[in-house]
């Protein structure tokens, strides 16, 4: 028996404002960001519409273009988890995108992407953090030059 771990073992911070990931090694736990990037991603989600469908854009280009987008950015999502729209009243006027109730009275997020006479397309907080999940999982991959 071998004390080799043949896939490499990821721990995640999925934060309201930022997240990260990291490996456990030999030397203790380390940060995993591709060479010349910033290991801390902003959990930051601009969605848009291209041929092939909805795409997400996770991190600072998100964040740093969020005033050129604003009602299809998202940011602070992890607030809305779970919760009603009156639970999340207080935190309404400042976000620049739309909520709206959803199944089970949770709130849900509009996204335009046709446009503001089109009906909006309607996501859940948690398809948000899948994005952000999806792209630390590829910086990660980027980072170890393998599949995890």
């Amino acid at each position: 028996m071998t004390d080799t771990v043949s896939e490499p073992i990821l721990g995640i911070d999925l934060g309201t404002t930022n997240s990260l990931v990291a490996i456990a090694g030999g030397t203790g736990p380390r940060v995993l960001a591709p060479e010349g990037e910033n290991p801390i991603l902003p959990s930051v989600v601009r969605f848009e519409r291209d041929p092939t469908g909805r795409k997400a854009v996770v991190g600072e280009d998100a964040r740093d273009r969020a005033h050129e987008f604003p009602h299809t950015t998202v940011s602070s999502a992890k607030r809305l988890m779970g919760r009603s729209v009156e639970d999340c009243a207080a935190d309404l006027p400042y976000l620049g995108y739309a909520v709206v109730g959803g199944e089970h009275n949770t709130a849900r997020i509009a996204l335009p992407l046709d446009g503001p006479q089109a009906p909006p397309e309607i996501i859940s907080p948690q398809e948000v953090s899948a994005s952000i999940l999806a792209e630390l999982r590829a910086r990660a991959e980027r980072a170890l030059g393998r599949a995890v």
